[in-house]
């Protein structure tokens, strides 16, 4: 008999939403490396999933090197504890190769030369101008040319390959400060396998589609790595793909009540799109994905199904917050607000000033 789609949800929410590890590195190492493109993510999404996760715990994970942040799989922010961060890097210089190749135009020289050498400069911390220099000196002296240091691409080049980790020159790990870089310390070795393996443990059951959307590796690639780890469980899903998990899933769970999810969360990022229908309507994550800039409205989750967003919009210490379901879903009840309201001002260290619940039709 064939999984559902609400099978598929619990067994992953049961991974998502685990009985709480001691730390905040024990805690992102069952639930998953978070995208962090927006700075808030980590704080948020740890606070949603463990309420009484403080920003403070997860600012002193960073500063200790407990969880890192850096540039990595598909050309985004991650932030993960230096193992998975190790394992996403192994995934992103396969995966991110051939476009490498093709913007650096190497003829003489190799990736793989270019990236030891980016990490011998980056063994102290550099700012990203430091390292767009570094990139177009190693360019000229291996290639004798540059064609990329002086555009966009060519600052992602400078640092986007896996190997280095980031912290925030100016303002705290929770704001949108410029960044500096350095080599991940101590190198963690790390295979493609190590980032199926992380990515089935924190989001499993996934389809080979899944895993590779998630990694950016392709699917012939994925498809190899699923056959050698050998140990994994199968079942037929509701849309004909096959899906795997580790032998040691979890009993499925479905978390009752609200939560409030950040930006990228992994119900919306960890899954091949055709796939997160798992957690809600099309409509609803095509209202949620805002195509114009790429961004993605911090969703509000009712009992295991993303329902809504919520905004809480400014960089004050104080200000309101407003919660909108959309027409045709459960609406919250004010009560219901008060444990996800705690967790998010304990999470993002802020207060709350006043909560609106606006129904929006979709």
């Amino acid at each position: 008999m064939a999984l559902s789609w609400d099978d598929l949800a619990a067994a992953a929410l049961a991974r998502q939403f685990p009985d709480p590890a001691p730390d905040v590195a024990g805690r992102l190492t069952q639930v998953g490396p978070v995208q962090s493109q927006t700075a808030r993510s980590p704080f948020l999404g740890l606070a949603a999933r463990f309420p009484g996760t403080t920003r403070a715990e997860v600012e002193a994970a960073y500063e200790s090197s407990a969880i890192v942040r850096g540039s990595t799989i598909r050309g985004t922010v991650h932030t993960a504890t230096p193992e998975q961060y190790a394992a996403l890097g192994a995934a992103t210089r396969v995966g991110q190769r051939t476009l490498w190749q093709r913007l650096l135009k190497l003829e003489r020289s190799g990736l793989d030369d270019l990236w030891a050498a980016t990490e011998r400069f980056a063994a102290e911390w550099r700012t990203t101008d430091q390292l767009q220099e570094h990139l177009h000196h190693w360019l000229l002296e291996h290639e004798g040319h540059d064609d990329v240091t002086g555009n966009a691409a060519g600052r992602y080049l400078a640092f986007g390959h896996g190997g280095l980790v980031r912290r925030p020159v100016n303002g705290d790990w929770s704001g949108q400060g410029a960044p500096e870089y350095r080599t991940l310390a101590p190198a963690a070795a790390a295979t493609l396998t190590d980032a199926v393996r992380v990515h089935l443990r924190s989001h499993g059951p996934a389809s080979r589609h899944d895993v590779a959307w998630w990694s950016g590796l392709g699917l012939r690639v994925v498809d190899e790595l699923l056959a050698d780890l050998g140990d994994l469980t199968s079942d037929l899903g509701p849309d004909g793909r096959t899906y795997v998990a580790l032998p040691d899933a979890p009993p499925p769970r479905v978390p009752d009540g609200v939560r409030l999810l950040p930006e990228f969360d992994a119900l919306m990022c960890g899954y091949d799109p055709a796939a997160r229908v798992r957690f809600a309507t099309q409509a609803h994550l095509d209202r949620l994905w805002i195509g114009a800039n790429g961004m993605v409205l911090p969703p509000l989750l009712v009992d295991g199904r993303i329902t809504g967003y919520w905004r809480a919009t400014g960089s004050a210490r104080k200000r309101p917050l407003e919660v909108v379901w959309f027409a045709g879903t459960r609406k919250p009840r004010k009560a219901e607000l008060d444990a996800p309201v705690r967790a998010l001002e304990t999470g993002l260290g802020i207060t709350v000033t006043d909560l609106t619940l606006t129904r929006e039709q979709v």
